[in-house]
């Protein structure tokens, strides 16, 4: 009776979505051949022995240098030098750019020059007062 409850129990299982499995329980590690179970052994050893070695300077209280953080450089590289194209110039985006970057200059070129023309033709009316000014 027990023997049946438990093969309905295992053929519903289904891993968690946010955790993995030991490699035991990993059916994806079942078929490993000696010389990857090996170099996975490797793999795990070296990381634990940097990670070790990081952390032991890290919290050294004699610590005088600064210490560059190897998983935060990649982290910088990976962000700023190795960007993937993901974006697609498109008329409207190109126009929006153009808008966005040349338009307040445009703008602010008009007004001014305006401005300007506006006073250059009351002068030249003699409408314009032209006093020295202490204050706006």
């Amino acid at each position: 009776m027990v023997v049946s409850s438990v093969s309905r129990f295992a053929s519903k299982y289904r891993p968690a979505p946010l955790a993995r499995l030991p490699p035991q329980l990993d059916p994806n590690e079942y078929q490993w051949s000696p010389e990857k179970r090996r170099a996975e052994a490797e793999r795990v050893a070296l990381r634990s022995r940097l990670k070790r070695d990081f952390f032991l300077r890290l919290n050294d209280p004699r610590r005088t240098e600064i210490l560059e953080d190897t998983a935060i450089i990649r982290w910088d590289y990976a962000r700023r030098q190795n960007v993937y194209s993901s974006h697609r110039f498109t008329p409207k985006s190109s126009l929006l750019s153009l808008l966005w970057g040349a338009g307040p200059f445009v703008f602010w070129y008009y007004v001014l020059k305006t401005n300007r023309a506006y006073k250059e033709r009351l002068k030249s009316e003699g409408r314009y007062d032209e006093r020295f000014r202490t204050s706006y």
